[in-house]
């Protein structure tokens, strides 16, 4: 049985191209008494919304693209940046007049997408965070989107990206380290000449990373949110390794990074203090 015409666009978002209606068994007359009835509203007459409708993805269909980018990434409920801009990819052939609320991407994406789609597959809105952010910004919402199981990484790795931009930020979620914060932490290290391992087991228990032979590094991913059950856990472990003669140190993701500058001289200055070094008796 066929449902309501508003229930059926409610599972829709609230958005659906007149021909998907028309394919989905509602006459030409049912559209018509939605609008006249203010139920359903058309935008540029082809394009019906509802009151669920949001904001973004009215104004993809006003210029017959998809919502992407950061825009999308909030959609996701992944980290991204604020941006008051709605961000929309557009095909190619697509006017260039710029709005002051609108960003336009007219670059195409990995990945196919329908022809009445009001919504980016996720692998175009990551290609199109890449090109627009900056990398630290764009490895963020890459992860954020790995740990949301989103995407995978062999998938990533796979995907024909054809950008100098994206295949810079698989680079930096996907190499050395099974997270873009330890490899972030790996490069904040390397450039000030600070060797570390990775991933050592001191009495039983992996630490996330290790300088010289006593200072222990530990880093809080994105997901990371300390709940209290979480932040005991981590004290004892603190404590643990405090016991048996190590220094311990632990940084956030944000930290990471978009804040290497502290992360630096904080570890350059653990050094300096000689803190990774055991003491002799």
């Amino acid at each position: 049985m066929r449902a309501p015409i508003m229930k059926w666009m409610q599972q829709r978002n609230g958005i659906a191209h007149s021909s998907d209606l028309r394919t989905a068994g509602y006459t030409q007359h049912e559209i018509r008494r939605a609008v006249d009835a203010g139920q359903l509203e058309r935008i540029r007459r082809s394009w019906l919304v509802s009151a669920e409708c949001s904001p973004a993805r009215r104004a993809a269909a006003e210029v017959s693209g998809r919502v992407t980018c950061v825009t999308a990434a909030s959609q996701l409920h992944l980290w991204s940046v604020v941006d008051p801009k709605i961000h929309l990819a557009v095909p190619s052939t697509s006017s260039r007049v710029s709005a002051p609320t609108r960003v336009m991407h007219w670059a195409s994406g990995p990945a196919p997408v329908a022809r009445f789609a009001v919504d980016d597959p996720i692998l175009n809105v990551l290609y199109h965070v890449a090109r627009c952010l900056e990398p630290a910004e764009a490895t963020a919402i890459w992860e954020s989107a790995l740990r949301k199981t989103l995407v995978t990484l062999p998938q990533l790795r796979r995907t024909a990206w054809h950008s100098t931009a994206a295949g810079a930020v698989l680079e930096m979620v996907g190499a050395l380290s099974d997270s873009g914060v330890e490899t972030a932490f790996l490069r904040i290290c390397r450039s000030c000449g600070v060797p570390v391992r990775q991933q050592v087991v001191i009495d039983g228990h992996p630490v996330d990373a290790l300088i010289g032979e006593r200072l222990v590094v530990q880093l809080d991913g994105f997901e990371f949110h300390g709940s209290a059950k979480d932040r005991r856990r981590d004290l004892r472990q603190d404590a643990r390794l405090a016991l048996l003669g190590y220094t311990v140190l632990r940084f956030d993701y944000q930290q990471v990074m978009f804040d290497a500058a502290y992360v630096q001289q904080t570890i350059v200055n653990a050094v300096a203090q000689g803190l990774h070094l055991a003491r002799r008796r």
